[in-house]
């Protein structure tokens, strides 16, 4: 099962953009668990992810991610239009993507 983490500053935000997230994976046949978080819990919450979403709106936040992360695994700036319109499917996509090149 895939864990896909999504950080932004309160995790309120990508509350919605997870449970898109999670139908995305549900359509393609796909077992993952999706969650969103607010930054202040990196550390806590990185330890058994397979890979790390940032909310644009915290983009500077990126540095930190991927020093924490050690190269561990991928690390990416949620696109700010998918973010925006809410798009599951790309931003899904899109953490799929990665964990699949970084292997």
């Amino acid at each position: 099962m895939k864990k896909i983490v999504l950080f932004c500053s309160a995790g309120m935000s990508t509350s919605l953009l997870v449970t898109k997230m999670r139908e995305a994976a549900e359509k393609k046949g796909d077992e993952a668990d999706i969650d969103a978080y607010s930054i202040s819990e990196l550390n806590e919450k990185i330890k058994d992810a397979d890979i790390v979403l940032i909310g644009p709106q915290i983009r500077y936040e990126e540095g930190n991610v991927k020093k924490a992360v050690d190269g561990r695994i991928p690390v990416d700036v949620i696109n700010m239009q998918d973010y925006g319109t809410m798009n599951g499917d790309a931003v899904y996509s899109q953490a799929v993507k990665l964990m699949d090149e970084h292997q």
